[in-house]
């Protein structure tokens, strides 16, 4: 093991297993970096209400997995001028005590080169990396380098995934298993998808790493709903439109502790 391992990749699933174990859902709120001058103090105070880690999305110019409320954040972070590089700085002076994670694509990997960002990430204090476009038969120069900075590249589960296919990305995945709720790009939905709780049931049936589910959970109540399968839950496009919406900082932290409440209230996991 390195040393990059042993703080990194380590610390993210490490953090997520030991909440797991002690009867927590896991809460993973989403924020698109550089979306406004406040998206720092947004971090701070998401960790202050409860999250487990947080998501912290890199703006590219062809979001493929995200939907209309995403694509509009990165686009108003691009347009603030929001870089990976400047990000990364940005995020290297918090002291928040909860694990990072970055969400990005690969064409900002690739232009950067895999062992320079894996670097930057982990000199601005992430634990991990989420890359939709990424596919697992193509994921190992960048997986291999990431491992050696002790980054935790998180691999996703879809509804459409295969039975076999499961195995070989939870094998693979470092830190949790991000399960896909339902086909199609990132969005609020009025009504929990079906297929959110039976790729729950799918992937906790073969993997001991935690799963959280993400794409389509926008409520309290469907994060409880969720969380009967699932160990927890990823929350981005119902609190980034907070935050378009004008409401700052404390509405998202309002918005947060309204699913950390429902989660802690709805009782302690079996698995």
């Amino acid at each position: 093991m390195t040393v990059g391992d042993a703080v990194g990749t380590d610390r993210l699933e490490d953090t997520l297993r030991r909440h797991r174990d002690q009867g927590r859902k896991l809460l993973i709120p989403y924020v698109t970096g550089g979306l406004d001058p406040e998206w720092l103090v947004t971090v701070e105070g998401l960790a202050g209400a409860g999250a487990d880690a947080i998501e912290i999305g890199i703006p590219f110019s062809d979001p493929m997995i995200d939907g209309p409320t995403i694509q509009e954040a990165s686009q108003r972070a691009l347009d603030r001028g929001a870089t990976p590089e400047g990000i990364l700085a940005d995020l290297g002076h918090l002291r928040i005590g909860v694990p990072l994670v970055a969400m990005t694509y690969y064409n900002l990997i690739a232009h950067a080169g895999h062992q320079r960002m894996a670097g930057m990430l982990a000199a601005a204090g992430v634990s991990g990396a989420i890359i939709p476009d990424l596919p697992l038969e193509e994921v190992g120069p960048w997986a291999d380098a990431a491992d050696a900075a002790g980054i935790a590249t998180v691999l996703l589960v879809a509804p459409s995934t295969p039975p076999h296919r499961i195995g070989a990305i939870v094998a693979r995945s470092r830190g949790f298993v991000y399960g896909v709720g339902r086909m199609g790009v990132t969005g609020e939905q009025a009504v929990l998808a079906d297929s959110a709780r039976e790729v729950a049931a799918r992937v906790t049936a073969v993997t001991d790493l935690p799963v959280c589910i993400g794409i389509g959970v926008s409520t309290p109540d469907q994060a409880v709903a969720v969380c009967d399968v699932a160990d927890g839950v990823v929350v981005g496009s119902a609190l980034v439109r907070r935050l378009l919406d004008g409401e700052g900082p404390l509405g998202a932290v309002r918005f947060a502790s309204s699913l950390r409440q429902a989660l802690d209230a709805a009782g302690r996991t079996s698995r």
